[in-house]
């Protein structure tokens, strides 16, 4: 997993509450090959209608906003379907933070899982953030996982919590699975010990 210490990148405004996992990828490309990539089928019957053109005015088919690197959203983004497959997209996509008032609990721990992070921020802030975003299409957005902070176009900044074991994945680009592989040699004492105390004296 890649890591994630800092990012500056052009953050994408989309300004609607509720975003479902069926919205980020529709049921449809579910079947493809993780090798594959996903990031071709984010947010597709959002991008495009049914002859496949590009639906204008949705953000990611704006010139602004072809390549961006963090999307700024509203509540509860992440809802529906637990498919793992719509962070997936995201990432694959090139999109490594999700900025928002909340997310749906287990979008949120996938999103950790593949390196993305989620930042969570009051809705005050977020909206503050999407007007900007708005107003100045194109505009870069920065944040430092290490000091919690994301930094808005004006220099205003805005701390965010991060759950101690989550930043640091993030921080070392690992996940649960590399974290526990890193203790191999505790548990294998352990059970060594625990084998020795269990044995017939």
């Amino acid at each position: 997993m890649q890591t994630f210490v800092h990012l500056d990148a052009v953050a994408m405004p989309l300004p609607k509450a509720n975003v479902n996992t069926d919205e980020v990828i529709p049921a449809r490309f579910l079947r493809k090959q993780r090798a594959d990539g996903f990031g071709a089928y984010l947010f597709h019957d959002l991008r495009f209608d049914e002859q496949e053109r590009e639906i204008a005015d949705f953000p990611l088919n704006q010139p602004a906003y072809r390549a961006p690197g963090i999307i700024v959203a509203r509540k509860n983004f992440g809802c529906g379907s637990s498919r793992e497959m719509a962070v997936w997209a995201i990432a694959d996509f090139g999109v490594r933070a999700l900025v928002a008032p909340s997310f749906a609990d287990i979008f949120f721990n996938n999103c950790v899982r593949n390196g993305v992070l989620c930042v969570v921020l009051p809705e005050a802030q977020v909206e503050t953030l999407l007007a900007a975003l708005q107003a100045h299409p194109g505009t870069q957005l920065k944040i430092d996982l290490a000091a919690q902070v994301l930094t808005a176009p004006d220099g205003q900044e805005y701390a965010f919590p991060v759950d101690a074991f989550h930043k640091k994945c993030l921080l070392q680009g690992i996940d649960s699975i590399d974290y526990t592989l890193r203790l191999a040699d505790r548990i294998a004492d352990y059970e060594a010990r625990a084998a020795s105390a269990d044995a017939p004296s």
